[in-house]
C-alpha cells in the first residue's frame, strides 16, 4: 500500500478513535446533566402546580384546566393527581413518548429515562391530593443528536483538512524518494544522475547524501576503466602525431570490407604520399614538416566528417604515406575526390618546397568483396607509380579499365524506387547468442535484401551505397520497420534492425518511426533497434532520441562499437540493451595479445555498469573460445551461423 493511503487510513482510524472517545465521554458527561435537568423540570412542574391547585382544591373544572393548560405548554410524559386517601387517580394527562428527528438507534443508545417529581396539594393542614409529573426526554434527546451530529462534521471536516494537508506535507517531504528513486532506476539502466539539491529533512539528506557518493564512486570506477580502454585503443589503433588510424586499423578495415558477408560493400581505396619527405625535412626543418604532415591529416579528418562519410576511414600509414578508405564510394566521385585534395594539397604548399613537384601523389584503387588485399594494395602501387610518372596529374586510378564499381545511376534509381514502393524485401535473420551457451539465442540481426527485376535477392551491400546516395536511408528503414512489425505481427521473438545515420537526422522520418512504434506497444519486448557507432548524432541530440524510444517501451542498442571508445561516457545516459564490438576488434583475436587486452578493458568498464557486450564477425573457433574467457556476453558472426531466410 503507497504511504500516502496508509497516511489517509490512518487519519481516518485516528479520526473515528477520537470521535468515538469524544462522543462517548460528552454523552455520558451530558446525559447525567440531562437526566438532572429533567428531575428539576419535573419537580419544578410538580411544585408550581401543586401550589397552584391547593386554591382550586375544590372545584374539580379548574383543576383539570390548570392541568391541561401545564401538560399542552411543557414537555411532559404524564401528569396525574392521585387522592391521598385510596390512591384513585382524579385527573390525568399523558401521551406516547415519540421523539422526532433522532434515529432509534440514537435513542437506544443514550437510554435517556424519564425523570418525575411530584408534590402536595392541601386543605389547610389537611393532604388531600398528590400531584405527580413526568418529563419528556424528547428535547434532550434532539439536543444531544444535534451536538453529536455537529461534532462529527466538525471532526470530518478536520479529518479532510488534515488529509489534504498532510497529502502535501508528505509529497513534498517524500520528492526527495522520487528522486533517489529515479536515480537508482538511471543506475539499472546505465546512467549516473547525481542529485544536486539536497533535502532539508536530516534523515532523507543523509541518504541523498551517501547515494550521491555512491553514483559519483562508479562514474569515477566506469571514467578510469574508459579511460584506460581509451588509452589501449590509441596506442593499438591510432597515429600519435595526427589522430589519424594508423595502417594496423586500415588493414583490418579493409579486410572487413573484402570479406564476402551481408553489409560489404565496393568501394575505393585512396592513398596519398608526400614528395621528398625527407627532403623537406632538410630543408624546412622538422617542425615545419610535421607541421604539413597535421594539415593533411587534418584536410583527411574533415573528409570523413561529412555524415554521408562516416564509414570512411582516414589512416596515416607512415611517415608521408596516408591512406582514405571509401566503401561505397564511385568511380566518378573517386577521380573528383582526388582532384580535390590535389588542388587542397597544393595551397598547403611550404617556401622551400620544389616548384616543380606536385606536394603529393595520390592513388586510386577500387575494391569488390572476394578480393584479396594483397591484389588491392598491389594495384594501389602501381597507381602512385603511374602519378609519379605524369606531373602535370599528380593521381591515377589503377586498372581503371578492369576495375570499376559498376555505375548506371538510372538503373538503380529505378528498381530501388519500385522494390521500395511495392514492398519487394526479403528479410534475412542472423543469430545472435549467448557466448556462454551458443545455443541460447539473444534474438536474430534483421537483414534486408532487394528483389531486383528479375526476381533474384540482391545483398544490402550493393545496393546500400546507392540508397544513401539517392537520399533514401530514411524510406529504406521505415520500409523495413515495416516488414519486420509484418513479421513479429505472426512470429513472436526477439529481434534487432539496425537504423542509419540518415534517419536519425531526419526529424520528419523519426516522427513517422515514432508513431509506428507508440501504436503496437505489445512489440516492444520484442524488438531492439540498433545505431551505428560510426552514424551517431551529437550527444545532446543523442540522449534526447534515446529517451524519447525509451519512452516508447522499445530498446536501443549500439552496434559496430570501439572506434569511438572515447564518447562511452556519454553513452552511459542512453539506458542501451548493448554493445556490439566491431568485428575490426575481434578479429585474430586469439592471436593477438593487444585486442585481448583492449576488448578486457571495454569488458571491464561496461561490466560496471551491467552493460552487455556482444562480439561481432565471429569467425573462428579460436576467436569463440578467445572472447569466451574474456567474459563477452554474446557472439554472432559466421561461425555462429549466417544470414538465412525464415
Amino acid at each position: 500500500m503507497k504511504l500516502r493511503n496508509q497516511l489517509f487510513l490512518a487519519i481516518c482510524l485516528f479520526l473515528l478513535v477520537a470521535f468515538s472517545g469524544s462522543f462517548f465521554v460528552g454523552l455520558e458527561s451530558s446525559r447525567e446533566q440531562t437526566l438532572g435537568q429533567l428531575r428539576a423540570h419535573a419537580q419544578d412542574a410538580a411544585t408550581a402546580l401543586g401550589l397552584s391547585l391547593t386554591a382550586q382544591v375544590d372545584d374539580p373544572a379548574m383543576m383539570e384546566l390548570m392541568v391541561s393548560s401545564i401538560f399542552d405548554s411543557g414537555y411532559f410524559s404524564s401528569i396525574r393527581i392521585v387522592s391521598i386517601d385510596n390512591q384513585q387517580v382524579l385527573i390525568e394527562r399523558s401521551a406516547e413518548a415519540q421523539v422526532k428527528g433522532v434515529p432509534g438507534w440514537f435513542v437506544s443508545l443514550v437510554n435517556l429515562r424519564h425523570e418525575g417529581g411530584d408534590a402536595l396539594i392541601m386543605r389547610g393542614w389537611q393532604q388531600v391530593a398528590r400531584v405527580e409529573v413526568l418529563s419528556n426526554p424528547q428535547f434532550a434527546l434532539a439536543k444531544l443528536w444535534d451536538s453529536a451530529l455537529g461534532s462529527l462534521i466538525w471532526l470530518l471536516v478536520c479529518g479532510l483538512l488534515s488529509a489534504v494537508l498532510g497529502g502535501w506535507l508528505l509529497r513534498r517531504q517524500l520528492r526527495p524518494l522520487d528522486n533517489m528513486v529515479r536515480q537508482a532506476e538511471a543506475i539499472s539502466k546505465r546512467e549516473f544522475l547525481s542529485l544536486p539539491k539536497l533535502p532539508r529533512t536530516p534523515e532523507l539528506k543523509r541518504v541523498v547524501l551517501a547515494m550521491n557518493q555512491m553514483v559519483e564512486k562508479l562514474k569515477a570506477l566506469f571514467g578510469e576503466e574508459a579511460a584506460r580502454s581509451e588509452k589501449l585503443r590509441r596506442e593499438s589503433y591510432q597515429d600519435s602525431q595526427t589522430g589519424l588510424a594508423n595502417r594496423r586499423l586500415l588493414d583490418e578495415q579493409l579486410a572487413d570490407h573484402l570479406l564476402v558477408c551481408e553489409q560489404s560493400c565496393e568501394g575505393h581505396l585512396l592513398m596519398l604520399r608526400l614528395n621528398d619527405l625527407n627532403g623537406l625535412n632538410q630543408r624546412l626543418g622538422g617542425q615545419r614538416t610535421d607541421a604539413l604532415i597535421g594539415a593533411v591529416g587534418e584536410l583527411l579528418k574533415r573528409l570523413t566528417r561529412l555524415p554521408q562519410r562516416r564509414t570512411w576511414l582516414a589512416a596515416r600509414n607512415r611517415g608521408g604515406e596516408f591512406s582514405l578508405l571509401s566503401p561505397g564510394l564511385g568511380t566518378e566521385d573517386a577521380t573528383r575526390l582526388a582532384a580535390e585534395i590535389s588542388a587542397t594539397l597544393e595551397n598547403l604548399r611550404l617556401t622551400g618546397a620544389s616548384d616543380c613537384m606536385p606536394v603529393a601523389h595520390l592513388g586510386i584503387v577500387a575494391y569488390r568483396p572476394g578480393e584479396a588485399a594483397t591484389d588491392v594494395l598491389l594495384r594501389l602501387d602501381q597507381a602512385l607509380t603511374e602519378a609519379r610518372q605524369h606531373p602535370e596529374r599528380p593521381w591515377a586510378l589503377a586498372n581503371r579499365s578492369e576495375i570499376t564499381l559498376k555505375q548506371s545511376p538510372p538503373d538503380w534509381r529505378n528498381w530501388i524506387d519500385d522494390a521500395l514502393n511495392q514492398g519487394k524485401l526479403q528479410l534475412y535473420f542472423q543469430p545472435v547468442v549467448q557466448c556462454a551457451d551458443t545455443s541460447e539465442v539473444l534474438h536474430h540481426k534483421v537483414l534486408a535484401r532487394l528483389l531486383d527485376p528479375h526476381g533474384q535477392a540482391i545483398a544490402a551491400g550493393q545496393f546500400l551505397p546507392w540508397i544513401e546516395r539517392f537520399g533514401w536511408s530514411a524510406r529504406f528503414d521505415l520500409a523495413m520497420l515495416e516488414a519486420t512489425f509484418d513479421y513479429l505481427a505472426i512470429n513472436r521473438w526477439p529481434l534487432a534492425l539496425s537504423l542509419s545515420g540518415a534517419t536519425l537526422r531526419d526529424q520528419t522520418q523519426l516522427d513517422l518511426i515514432f508513431d509506428m512504434l507508440e501504436s503496437l506497444p505489445e512489440l516492444a519486448p520484442l524488438l531492439t533497434l540498433e545505431i551505428d557507432e560510426r552514424q551517431l548524432p551529437p550527444p545532446d541530440e543523442l540522449q534526447r532520441l534515446s529517451h524519447s524510444l525509451l519512452d516508447t517501451g522499445y530498446r536501443i542498442g549500439l552496434q559496430h562499437f570501439g572506434g569511438s571508445f572515447s564518447q562511452i561516457g556519454n553513452l552511459t545516459q542512453l539506458g542501451l540493451a548493448y554493445l556490439k564490438i566491431d568485428g575490426a576488434y575481434i578479429r585474430h583475436i586469439d592471436e593477438q595479445r593487444d585486442k585481448r587486452l583492449f576488448i578486457e578493458a571495454i569488458y571491464r568498464a561496461t561490466n560496471s555498469i551491467d552493460l552487455p557486450l556482444i562480439a561481432e564477425m565471429v569467425e573462428t573457433q579460436g576467436e569463440l573460445d578467445a572472447i569466451r574467457e574474456l567474459g563477452v556476453f554474446g557472439v554472432m558472426g559466421r561461425l555462429i551461423g549466417p544470414p538465412e531466410p525464415m
